[in-house]
């Protein structure tokens, strides 16, 4: 069943339930004043019926004969008894023969009790009234069948009726514009996220004026594609990237091989294009590594955590940077460390941090001019603060934007050997681990990368 029919169901059942509270509430209420209109109207005839008995003399009752006989229309199929204090039936009369109002004992003890005993009688709605002053004592009973009330509640029944059937009928087709309304802005998103394809990414649903949830939807959905968008496009520079890296060594390689088989060469020729053969298979070993490792770090539950001092992973990061080369010189500079170990302990991968920490520190001996790197740690009770700063050329602005982008390097790295994915690797692997890397640059501080992380207090 489509949403549309669900919501025209919903809200026909919702006015069909409204409609039938309320004729049920008009009905009864009208029944009960109905009801409230003629027992006052019994309760007049009988008191009216008890004040002429008691003015009239003993026994003569022509008067009140002649007044139960012309006021017919004032109730109808009417029957009237007048009971003495000896319960003997002093008076009784009826519009239609055979149906003389007679009291029962219990009938009348009731009403000398409550002075008005309301009862049935025969189908028809009867009072007793007990008169008591100083010269007289009797009950006046009437009974009498209240047609225009049933007459009044059978048409307000009727009327009742086709008004809730017609307001069914009227909101169901209400129901069905309400929820073509409704839908309206639906359908149009439904049309246009049908025109977005891997390959037009870039369009996007038009949220309107309105703030509502439907916009809200929208707003989402416009951010998911942009998130998918440049999903999409680092994939594609990557592959891209990846490609023409992976083609460049394989294409020395196999271009060296062919020019030394061309012709018989002497022993040292062919360990001279051996050896340039081993340096370009070396690079596309390293390219293939970074590659894997960058793939490894694209989901956190492939990845063992564990608890980690942060000050053993820099001491360790230190002395195998300063081993690749012999001009590499790494200074850690520890600010006053913390009693609670807690302070200076993350929760992560130790292999994982090891391998980031080690592209930033090594990139900075790298790139600066004296290959020195000054590392620099504090901490609080909530996270540890790393600083690497290295004295080399300038990272432009826009360039700081690109550099933690897979192959992305700046033109005074182009000269210098890598791949470009070390500082990818490193931002993974720290996102992993929930920290931050920020990068600085200028001329008197040099370039400064901040690595934010949280302790293991933190973590938790």
């Amino acid at each position: 069943m489509s949403i549309k029919l669900k919501i025209t169901f919903l809200f026909t059942l919702l006015v069909m339930l409204i409609c039938f509270v309320v004729s049920l509430a008009v009905y009864y209420f009208s029944a009960a004043e109905r009801e409230a209109t003629f027992k006052k109207r019994l309760k007049n005839r009988a008191l009216s019926t008890a004040k002429v008995y008691a003015d009239i003399p003993d026994g003569n009752f022509a008067a009140l004969k002649n007044m139960d006989t012309s006021s017919v229309a004032s109730l109808y199929n009417k029957s009237i008894s007048i009971i003495g204090y000896l319960n003997e039936n002093l008076y009784m009369y009826s519009d239609r023969s055979g149906e003389l109002l007679y009291l029962t004992q219990k009938t009348i003890e009731r009403t000398k009790i409550e002075d008005e005993y309301y009862f049935i009688y025969k189908k028809k709605q009867a009072l007793a009234l007990h008169y008591l002053d100083n010269n007289h004592n009797f009950i006046v009973a009437v009974a009498a069948a209240d047609i225009d009330g049933s007459e009044y509640l059978q048409e307000l029944k009727k009327i009742l009726l086709l008004v809730f059937f017609l307001s069914v009928l009227f909101s169901f087709f209400s129901g069905i514009l309400f929820a073509k309304h409704l839908l309206r802005p639906l359908g149009k998103i439904n049309a246009e996220i049908s025109l977005i394809t891997s390959t037009s990414l870039s369009q996007r649903i038009s949220a309107g004026k309105r703030n509502d949830e439907l916009f809200q939807v929208v707003q989402n959905f416009n951010q998911l594609l942009d998130r998918l968008q440049e999903s999409f496009t680092v994939q594609r520079r990557f592959i891209s990237n990846a490609s023409h890296e992976l083609s460049t060594p394989l294409t020395s390689i196999s271009s060296q091989l062919e020019v030394a088989m061309q012709k018989s060469r002497t022993g040292q020729e062919y360990r001279e294009v051996l050896q340039s053969v081993y340096d370009d298979v070396k690079d596309l070993q390293q390219l293939t590594r970074s590659l894997l490792d960058i793939a490894k770090t694209g989901s956190q539950g492939s990845i063992d955590l564990s608890e980690v001092r942060i000050d053993e992973v820099l001491l360790k990061v230190a002395a195998d940077v300063q081993k690749l080369q012999s001009s590499y010189r790494v200074a850690i500079n520890f600010e006053i460390l913390p009693d609670d170990a807690q302070m200076l302990t993350v929760y992560g991968n130790s292999n994982l941090l090891y391998m980031a920490l080690k592209n930033i520190i090594e990139n900075g001996c790298k790139y600066s001019d004296n290959h020195h790197s000054l590392v620099q740690t504090s901490f609080n009770k909530s996270h540890i603060y790393i600083s690497v700063s290295s004295k080399g050329d300038v990272i432009a602005e826009a360039d700081i934007q690109n550099i933690f982008h897979p192959f992305f390097r700046t033109e005074s790295a182009s000269s210098r050997p890598g791949f470009g994915l070390g500082l990818t690797l490193a931002k993974r692997i720290l996102g992993l681990h929930k920290a931050t890397v920020t990068v600085s640059s200028n001329p008197v501080n040099g370039t400064v990368f901040l690595v934010e992380l949280p302790n293991i207090t933190r973590a938790t």
